[in-house]
């Protein structure tokens, strides 16, 4: 995730800090110091590190049990909304799906009790609505919130666990995709009401409405995706007519092809025609910026390119692009050299020309995706 600021590794996760991570607190230091002084802004700063520590916690709760199921987890970052862990692939099993969701709200449960029962916390209602009240036990309150965190964690809307508890419910009696995008409906109407409460009562909640919908929305868009490209062999659904550049070449003749094409990514090959890298057309005008026209391509191109075999099916090249984050998949045949390439906005297509379809009909090898 851009702008954000590595701080540390835990058992093999990164953790990441956002800016306006920092900036948050740094407005809430500001905020307590202008309303009670130094004292009461030290109390809000150290608290809002406590609640983010349990906040943590939380994504590693979704992160050691998803390890358990053979998933890993590059980074994890902190938002001023919360924490975002980063899983490599989402488990289509709905047992594996649940108890991953369902880790992080226990985590926060556990730190309640353990809060209760160790360190004399006292849950009530005022020290969850008061949480900036210093008036109140730093210990109230952190038991409160997490409870309160836990609970606001199991509404029944995407990207929130509750919303991949329901979809894993639904799936063990229906399809994954049919139960995605029931939950993801669920979750578009949750967001409605956030809205709507949002307008009569805090504005906040109007922010926290939009990421909701978005987030639904982007779940079944993801899910479509998935279930349109399993059983199609990548070789019927890759891009073949494409400009490719040599890495020897220089950055003023990406630039010609930039201009010349409508593409806005570029694979580098060599002189076996084998995909080295990719450039894009980020890469192109900042190496114009940094480094003039003369520099090489080799020198500016990223070399994390992932590869398949065009006999593989679309639905590993889709998991390879989202499991590296890439842009692209370079498909190449039994001697390694570049036939093809698969974006997200080639299965995307495949997605709207499915849906174009009459019910029953198919183009080309395609079959309208399944339920399951």
């Amino acid at each position: 995730m851009s702008w954000s600021l590595n701080i540390g590794t835990v058992a093999g996760t990164v953790v990441r800090i956002h800016l306006t991570f920092l900036l948050f607190l740094a407005w809430i230091f500001a905020a307590s110091y202008a309303q009670g002084g130094s004292a009461s802004a030290y109390d809000s700063l150290f608290f809002m590190v406590l609640l983010f520590t349990c906040v943590l916690l939380h994504e590693f709760g979704h992160i050691f049990t998803a390890r358990a199921f053979g998933v890993t987890t590059p980074y994890v970052t902190l938002l001023p909304i919360g924490g975002v862990a980063q899983l490599e692939r989402i488990p289509e099993e709905p047992r594996q799906e649940f108890l991953i969701a369902i880790a992080g709200p226990l985590v926060n449960v556990a730190i309640t009790l353990l809060l209760v029962a160790f360190a004399g916390a006292n849950l009530n209602a005022s020290a969850a609505s008061a949480i900036d009240n210093s008036q109140i036990a730093m210990i109230d309150r952190l038991a409160a919130v997490n409870l309160f965190i836990a609970l606001f964690n199991m509404i029944p809307a995407f990207p929130m666990d509750g919303g991949r508890v329901l979809r894993a419910a639904l799936a063990s009696r229906m399809g994954y995709v049919r139960a995605t995008e029931i939950a993801a409906s669920i979750g578009q109407v949750v967001a409605f009401a956030l809205g709507f409460l949002g307008l009569l009562y805090n504005p906040i909640l109007i922010f926290i409405a939009i990421f909701v919908y978005l987030a639904a929305s982007s779940e079944a868009h993801m899910v479509a995706l998935r279930a349109v490209s399993r059983g199609v062999p990548v070789s019927h659904a890759m891009v073949t007519q494409f400009a490719t550049l040599a890495p020897e070449a220089h950055v003023e003749e990406a630039v010609q092809t930039l201009l010349a094409t409508s593409q806005g990514e570029f694979p580098v090959v060599d002189a076996a025609g084998q995909p080295v890298g990719l450039l894009g057309r980020g890469d192109i005008i900042k190496a114009i910026k940094t480094l003039g026209p003369d520099a090489r391509v080799a020198e500016v191109m990223n070399t994390d390119l992932p590869t398949i075999g065009h006999r593989r099916s679309l639905e590993d090249a889709f998991k390879l692009l989202q499991e590296k984050q890439a842009v692209a998949v370079a498909v190449t045949d039994a001697a390694g050299a570049l036939i093809g390439l698969v974006t997200s906005e080639t299965i995307a297509e495949m997605v709207m020309l499915q849906n174009a379809l009459p019910r029953g009909a198919t183009l080309g090898p395609w079959n309208r995706p399944s339920s399951v």
